[in-house]
């Protein structure tokens, strides 16, 4: 099995994270930092909104189970690509959507789906501000481990309860087709 790899920012990578881990197909969803201009930046440092990272989830996947073209729609289906740095709440560049390619076939497909996306009359007139942006060698950070699986780690926390629960049940209902095993009953879902 050859896997690719994508790596997305849409916002809070405790919200991105679940969701595609939950996908059938894909192998590992980590969380960490891509787009910016420091080397291995901290949390904090990402924060400040000075190293030019974002918050992005770097997905390993099998394109025999699941297509990047799949990944990107669920991506935008996920988060509101129409506003410039910010995802509900959440504010700042480290927050903005973002696809970094990893060659020219993601390339050409993401152009491919904003472009679709544009059209769609769901987002009446509200452009995509989505960049697309290759990805340097080497350039995704991976979080500190704290940060990973965090909203399974953390179904009580509030942001977890309030923010992150309701998207990961908006995800399950909608894309219960394609989830690797059936969505949890527990209170977290």
């Amino acid at each position: 099995m050859a896997t690719q790899t994508a790596t997305l920012a849409g916002g809070c990578f405790w919200c991105l994270e679940p969701i595609f881990a939950d996908l059938r197909g894909v192998k590992s969803a980590t969380p960490g930092y891509a787009g910016g201009t420091v080397a291995s930046p901290s949390y904090e440092e990402v924060c400040s909104g000075r190293t030019g990272h974002a918050e992005a989830v770097q997905i390993v996947f099998d394109p025999d189970e699941i297509s990047y073209r799949d990944l990107l729609e669920v991506f935008f289906a996920m988060h509101d690509p129409t506003t410039r740095n910010r995802q509900g709440a959440d504010v700042g560049s480290q927050y903005r959507s973002a696809v970094f390619v990893h060659d020219d076939a993601q390339r050409r497909t993401a152009e491919e789906v904003l472009a679709a996306l544009a059209r769609d009359p769901h987002w009446e007139g509200d452009a995509p501000v989505t960049e697309v942006t290759p990805l340097a060698v080497d350039a995704f950070c991976p979080a500190e481990a704290y940060h990973r699986d965090y909203f399974n780690k953390n179904p009580g926390q509030g942001y977890c309860r309030v923010v992150i629960a309701p998207k990961v049940q908006k995800f399950r209902r909608r894309f219960a087709d394609r989830l690797a095993a059936p969505a949890p009953t527990g209170p977290a879902t």
